[in-house]
């Protein structure tokens, strides 16, 4: 006898199938609504805000104007002098602007003022500018004298000449020469020349540049140095070497060292000043 088991599936007896997919499927985004609003155009908007603003602006100036025209004529009530000074006296300065203040607060000429005090030697620099509502700011910078420059003109820091009144006051100062252009190549020179003879305890009374462009200098102890033209630092260090070593206790016999030599220096000494007595035996000779 044959028997034949079936496995029976749940349900309505039929088999479960799947739904056959047909063709590709994604997710779509939705848009923000602000995306899918329509845009309002700003150009009517545009339209009617630049007059606006126009105006405004006109409007605003007009206000500006009115406020500002009593101030048009106004007289200048002070000057301000500022800056140290010790050559110049704000007396002689408030007398060079004297002229330029009688004008109005507007139409004061400032380059004017700023040119006429420029002309007085012992300016270096000069600020002018107005100060709201009726003042004017002159600031001042003198000059800083650093030597005399021949017989008739003094060199300030940055080698620029200039000639106060009186020369005789600065006789302390040292004296540089040379030809009429080259004041700032002799200032520099000095300038290095003295702090290489600083640390020996020399300081310079005398610099000479000639016209051939050799370079003579004097110290303060009154010992001449003959430079030469080339290769100076070359030879102030050789100076100070020698110097050091060999001449520094015979420093008050040297009248003159001569530094144009490739390898040395040649020394000259002060003639031996005569006593009573070689002067007694010389006359009875």
């Amino acid at each position: 006898m044959i028997t034949t088991l079936r496995h029976s599936q749940p349900g309505n007896g039929r088999a479960s199938r799947k739904p056959v997919q047909r063709g590709a499927s994604r997710l779509v985004t939705p848009q923000p609504l602000s995306q899918r609003l329509p845009r309002p155009s700003l150009a009517g908007l545009k339209r009617f805000v630049w007059p606006v603003l126009l105006v405004g602006l006109a409007v605003g100036l007009y206000e500006l104007g009115e406020r500002l025209l009593p101030y048009a004529d106004r007289p200048i009530a002070k000057v301000s002098v500022q800056g140290e000074l010790g050559y110049v006296s704000r007396e002689a300065v408030q007398q060079r602007i004297a002229p330029f203040v009688e004008q109005s607060f507007f139409k004061v000429d400032l380059n004017g003022m700023r040119h006429q005090l420029e002309q007085m030697p012992w300016i270096a620099h000069v600020e002018v500018r107005r100060v709201w509502p009726d003042q004017v700011m002159v600031r001042l910078d003198e000059q800083l004298p650093i030597a005399r420059w021949g017989g008739e003109a003094l060199l300030n820091n940055k080698g620029q000449a200039f000639s106060p009144d009186d020369l005789s006051r600065y006789e302390h100062l040292p004296h540089l020469y040379g030809p009429k252009r080259a004041q700032q190549r002799v200032m520099q020179q000095y300038q290095m020349l003295s702090q290489m003879l600083r640390p020996l305890g020399f300081s310079i009374s005398r610099l000479e540049l000639r016209e051939r462009g050799s370079w003579f200098l004097t110290t303060n102890q009154g010992i001449e140095l003959l430079l030469g033209r080339d290769q100076v630092v070359e030879k102030m260090r050789r100076f100070t070497a020698i110097y050091q070593k060999a001449l520094e206790q015979e420093s008050e016999k040297i009248a003159r060292i001569d530094l144009r030599y490739a390898n040395g220096l040649a020394v000259a000494w002060h003639e031996p000043i005569p006593t009573a007595t070689d002067t007694t035996v010389a006359a009875k000779n």
